[in-house]
């Protein structure tokens, strides 16, 4: 099958790594006893989509995707108490043929595992090369999701550091973090949590054991846990990777990192907070590809892309952004900075966090330890000259009144608030005491929106449509919808990613006129759909129609406007 130095040789040959990064996986290699493939994948020397056909053609192996194997059990009762083994090692048996069991695998190198599987199965191990995605979301299919905690406990391990936190304690929460299997450990919670789309890791302790779990798609999934008495070194690994005190944990702290994963650059948000059975800790995964979107991908229908476009086009004026967390609000926010950034302009934001940097854009993170507020920063970059101004969140009648003064005066102004449609912004600024005349005059409209999940491609299912006409969706129903189905491309879900589903009020004369009346959100809210404004059901019908998404989940993000 081939030596690790000869594939280090094509490695440098190809280009993929230099000769000196070669000495440096090598002696990584010695010391953490890792596998060469999986080495420089993780190390982000080479994308798995690149690794593989070379790997294919070095060892004589087929390169397969286990879309053309069926779905079955494993073939031998031996294999069903080697779960944990399977997903240590990222392999799955796919096909017996005669006394040959055939298992796909990310690295065919592994001569030890593979050898190991054939002892437990007594069948002649034959590997072909897969993708770890697809590996992933095989074992998942037929086992559930989860990590493997096989030979991570030790006598070093065993030790869980509690209450207060003395030097020594301290000296020792660092060994432990800095093990190897520990690293794996965490390392590999990382990995596959980017590899299950995950925008969250939830680590949280409780009286018996320490959960895990993964937000994908805007929904919380469990995953199979570490050891308990684990606790305290992958704590302290994730705290010591973000530069928090790990001797601190009574209090909360945030920190950030920039990882590489699997060849894709990668910025980690770290919460940490102190709960009754130790701390928890929330690591938001924020992927570049994923947050700097086009508005076209977004969702946007035509119509609504149009009016956007020419509001957040106009010289100045405050264009909001509203809907509650987690419903996509930055990215869209970024999404229109990008189409109007240029040369000419200065665009400084104001934020808390900032999720990413933008290419010529003054970004300023909120820091309300020292002062930094967003009203404070909000009038201190007034005085800056910009052109374009975006203020993170509005959050009091302070920033809510800079923000207006500001959009008055020359100023395009982005925000977002959290109220559950567009017209309820208005009223929400109101209530908040900005003046209705000035409101009036600074306004250029509201977007609403919130993040349904897409229906998988692969394995969504046409169904005869029960019901009659739904509460806040326009038109007749049509004969047929769209549900999940589950296959290994969505880990069984039924969805793949998320669309959003939007309604835009835009600022008429008569809108406007309404809100120096200081007319309730229901007033302003039904002369604008009368003015032909389609509210986030009817969006959100119309992508049932099309087979996007769900009847369940557009009723689920709405169901406020029901």
């Amino acid at each position: 099958m081939g030596s690790y130095p000869t594939l280090q040789e094509r490695l440098v040959e190809r280009g993929i790594i230099s000769a000196e990064e070669s000495e440096r996986i090598l002696k990584l290699q010695q010391e953490q006893h890792a596998s060469l493939t999986r080495l420089v994948v993780e190390l982000g020397f080479v994308s798995e989509d690149d690794l593989l056909p070379l790997l294919s053609d070095h060892l004589g192996i087929p390169l397969v995707s286990l879309k053309d194997f069926p779905l079955n059990p494993l073939p031998d009762e031996a294999l069903m108490d080697a779960v944990e083994f399977l997903k240590f090692t990222k392999m799955v048996p796919v096909k017996v043929e005669g006394q040959e069991l055939l298992v796909a695998t990310t690295d065919p190198t592994d001569l030890a595992h593979l050898h190991a599987l054939e002892l437990a199965t007594a069948l002649k191990v034959r590997p072909l090369l897969a993708k770890e995605k697809e590996i992933t979301a095989r074992i998942e299919a037929l086992f559930g999701n989860g990590y493997s905690t096989e030979s991570l406990t030790g006598p070093s391990a065993a030790r869980e550091v509690e209450g207060t936190v003395d030097e020594e304690e301290v000296e020792h929460l660092r060994d432990l973090a800095s093990e190897v299997p520990v690293i794996r450990l965490v390392n590999q919670m990382l990995s596959r949590a980017l590899e299950s789309r995950a925008s969250d890791i939830h680590i949280e302790p409780f009286e018996n054991q320490l959960k895990v779990r993964y937000r994908i798609d805007g929904i919380l999934h469990e995953v199979d846990p570490p050891p308990r008495q684990l606790k305290a070194a992958i704590i302290s690994r994730i705290k010591i990777l973000a530069q928090l005190n790990i001797a601190e944990r009574r209090l909360p702290q945030d920190g950030r990192i920039k990882v590489k994963i699997a060849g894709k650059d990668v910025d980690l948000r770290i919460a940490t907070i102190p709960t009754l059975y130790g701390e928890s800790v929330v690591i938001r995964l924020l992927e570049r590809s994923q947050i700097f979107a086009d508005l076209e991908s977004l969702g946007f229908p035509p119509a609504i892309l149009q009016h956007f476009y020419e509001m957040i086009s106009k010289p100045h004026g405050m264009v909001l952004v509203t809907g509650p967390t987690g419903s996509g609000k930055t990215t869209t926010l970024y999404g229109a900075l990008q189409k109007i950034n240029d040369p000419g302009k200065k665009i400084i934001t104001i934020e808390d966090p900032v999720e990413y940097q933008l290419g010529g854009v003054n970004q300023i993170q909120v820091k309300p330890q020292i002062g930094l507020t967003f009203a404070n920063g909000l009038r201190s970059i007034v005085r800056q000259d910009p052109d374009i101004i975006m203020v993170g969140e509005i959050r009091d009648f302070e920033t809510a009144e800079i923000a207006v003064q500001a959009a008055l005066t020359g100023h395009l102004v982005f925000s977002t608030l959290h109220t559950n449609d567009a017209a309820g912004a208005i009223s929400r600024l109101l209530e908040m005491g900005v003046q209705d005349y000035l409101l009036g005059s600074s306004v250029l409209g509201v977007l609403a929106q919130r993040l349904v999940r897409r229906l998988c491609p692969e394995c969504r299912k046409e169904v005869k449509f029960q019901g009659s006409r739904v509460e806040g969706f326009n038109g007749d129903p049509p004969a047929t919808i769209w549900e999940p189905g589950g296959c290994d491309a969505c880990s069984g879900t039924g969805y793949l990613g998320r669309i959003g589903i939007f309604e835009l009020l835009p600022a008429t004369p008569e809108i406007c006129k309404l809100i120096v009346q200081k007319a309730d959100a229901n007033s302003i809210r039904n002369l604008a759909i009368t003015q032909g404004m389609e509210l986030l059901r009817g969006d959100g019908w119309q992508k049932v129609r099309e087979g996007i998404t769900t009847l369940a989940e557009v009723l689920r993000v709405t169901r406020e406007e029901g």
